[in-house]
């Protein structure tokens, strides 16, 4: 009996190092597969050693940049918006470190660190300021936070349902909603993503899906990570955005607030959502404040014309202090 036992043993762990032997042949497998399938779009910029995705289109001042919110999207977020914000000014979409063609960071995942990364991209690619830089949900503090490391550069922002600086707490004891985090399924699945776990669980785009949908879906397994490191690090993102009403100033600023609220939270959620964007609107003098009430979260896809309307207003507003200033 113990014979056997012992002879079960080492069947079931060479079984499982085959198991891990093929699920990391077949994610590699797949991984060359989307690198071929779909290569990075605009450019990789090398910000020292590793390289961020940057895709910029179009001409003309202020550059318009655009910050994804925590998801695996990346610059595809925004896939609905570029271009005709390219016919309106320059327009550039990026994917943060990790997510999507972009090169994952040895160093942390806030909100801090992923200024710095865009300003070394923008910079070393030849981008010239002003921008205005146009957040989605925790992007919002993104930009936020991008705006207090290099003021100088900003010349006015569009909020897209963004997040605010103290909505955890705020939700917290208002709702008695916890703030959002990687659950242990979660971080198993990161740990495991090498092996095809991920991919194998996750859905598969329809066929008649848009591109950019095949890209987030392709390249899940290595943004899912990188997504992971990001909700990890949001307390330390938030923290750094808490004085943002004394950041904007009177840079033009356009918030877009979702009409219709996630499903499955408790019903004074959107009372308590609507209030803080409220106040995202009053941190400049100079703002305008949007429900699309047609529209859930990603207002970017749902409703992008409200999004590039939004921008336009930016865009507008920019050029017109632009033309007032004295010429020396």
């Amino acid at each position: 009996m113990r014979r056997w036992l012992q002879w079960a043993g080492i069947l079931l762990v060479c079984l499982m190092s085959l198991a891990l032997m093929l699920g990391a042949a077949y994610e590699h497998y797949e991984r060359a597969r989307a690198t071929s399938l779909y290569p990075p779009l605009g450019q990789l910029v090398d910000i020292g050693g590793r390289r961020l995705q940057l895709d910029c289109r179009g001409s003309g001042s202020p550059v318009v940049v655009f910050e994804s919110g925590r998801d695996l999207n990346g610059s595809q977020s925004w896939y609905r918006v570029q271009d005709d914000v390219a016919k309106l000014s320059r327009a550039c979409t990026y994917s943060r470190a990790g997510i999507l063609w972009s090169d994952p960071t040895p160093g942390p995942h806030t909100g801090q660190a992923e200024a710095y990364d865009l300003h070394a991209a923008l910079e070393k690619s030849g981008e010239r300021p002003p921008f205005v830089l146009v957040g989605h949900s925790a992007g919002g503090m993104n930009v936020v936070i991008y705006t207090k490391y290099f003021g100088s550069e900003v010349a006015g922002l569009v909020l897209v349902d963004s997040s605010h600086p103290e909505q955890s707490a705020r939700l917290k004891n208002a709702l008695g909603m916890d703030p959002p985090s990687p659950s242990m399924p979660m971080k198993i699945m990161k740990g495991l993503s090498w092996i095809g776990l991920f991919r194998l669980m996750s859905p598969t785009p329809d066929p008649a899906a848009a591109r950019a949908t095949k890209i987030i879906s392709a390249y899940a397994p290595i943004s899912f990570s990188a997504a992971i490191d990001e909700m990890e690090a949001d307390s330390q993102t938030f923290a750094a955005a808490e004085d943002a009403k004394n950041i904007i100033g009177s840079r033009p600023l356009f918030v877009l607030t979702a009409g219709l609220p996630p499903p499955g939270l408790p019903n004074d959620f959107e009372a308590a959502w609507r209030k803080m964007q409220d106040e995202e609107a009053s941190w400049s003098s100079v703002s305008e404040h949007q429900l699309v009430a047609e529209s859930h979260h990603y207002i970017q896809l749902e409703q992008p014309n409200r999004v590039v309307a939004a921008v336009g207003w930016a865009i507008e507003r920019v050029r017109g202090q632009q033309v007032q200033q004295p010429v020396n």
